[in-house]
């Protein structure tokens, strides 16, 4: 019963943080973005273009369900039923979120924040938003679904990088500006100048919502190896082992200069729980002697999985 209930608040939990995740990155596009004009990648980028080109007519909620609608459907055919309720949840918000926030955000607001400061910042500010918003729905196991799922079709039949896909497809995104017939915030035609900086903004933004994933994933996954020299080690054995459900390694050690053997205790965690244990540490024995180093790489129960491609020999 006790699994039951931590697995349905785990459930929640990570709902919760997905549609938080992409309330910022929709929060990015709608006072950031699309009020400059400018121009990114993902189906938010299309959508963009889309809504530029049209004055206003069709909006970016209604491409990006569309499209990615489109996609799923053919993924389901081409990539089997991988991408489970989280994905068609994550599509399902996003659209309603791109639908109504235009609406419910004051103009003042969006021309206060957004626009007074210039496109510059605000293409890095939007950026920044977008990719913590994506690196956040992805950690908890969502996904904006849209050009991810078109890199994950390509990679399954050729042997081409996801991330260099994913890439590929933005800067075309971004390029396809220029040939697009759009108008500017003020309802007027875009100028081959002002083509040329959105796409050039389009480049900038790309890098910092890529630059903002990258550095938040591998935040969230960075791991800690914690060498524990105490008296105690059995008691914060068992304490490690019960509250933070993480394996733990003794090891016999001899210290040269006392020539008294001694017991050590190797731990793997998240970076993200060091803090937890040091704590825990602390209270049970003060006088502990302790070492945390970054490491590489964790692979196996509680961490990542080894991703090796298959040898062709074999």
């Amino acid at each position: 019963m006790e699994k039951s209930r931590q697995k349905i608040l785990k459930g929640v939990k990570e709902y919760l943080l997905i549609a938080l995740g992409l309330l910022v990155y929709v929060l990015g596009w709608t006072v950031f973005l699309i009020p400059n004009n400018l121009v990114g990648g993902g189906v938010s980028g299309i959508g963009a273009v889309i809504q530029y080109a049209t004055g206003g007519l069709i909006k970016v909620s209604y491409t990006f369900f569309v499209v990615n609608f489109v996609l799923l459907v053919i993924a389901l055919k081409v990539l089997g039923p991988s991408f489970g309720v989280k994905t068609v949840y994550a599509v399902v918000i996003t659209t309603l979120m791109f639908q109504f926030f235009p609406e419910i955000i004051p103009s003042e607001i969006i021309d206060l924040i957004g626009k007074s400061n210039g496109k510059l910042v605000a293409t890095v500010i939007g950026g920044v938003m977008s990719g913590f918003g994506i690196g956040l729905a992805i950690s908890q196991g969502g996904s904006t679904a849209g050009t991810d799922i078109v890199a994950l079709m390509v990679a399954k039949y050729h042997n081409i990088s996801t991330g260099k896909m994913i890439l590929a497809i933005d800067v075309f995104i971004v390029l396809s500006s220029l040939i697009v017939p759009m108008t500017n915030s003020e309802g007027n035609p875009m100028t081959w100048g002002e083509k040329i900086a959105v796409v050039t903004y389009g480049f900038v933004l790309i890098a910092c919502c890529s630059y903002t994933v990258d550095l938040y994933l591998s935040g969230s996954k960075q791991s800690v190896q914690i060498f524990i020299f105490s008296k105690k080690y059995d008691e914060i054995a068992d304490r490690i082992s019960e509250n933070m459900h993480r394996g733990v390694s003794v090891m016999d050690a001899e210290g040269w200069y006392t020539k008294t053997n001694n017991k050590v205790l190797m731990v793997m965690a998240r970076k993200a729980e060091l803090n937890t244990i040091l704590r825990m540490i602390k209270s049970i024995d003060p006088e502990a002697f302790l070492s945390a180093g970054t490491v590489m790489g964790v692979y196996g129960k509680g961490f990542d999985k080894i991703k090796v491609k298959a040898n062709k020999e074999e």
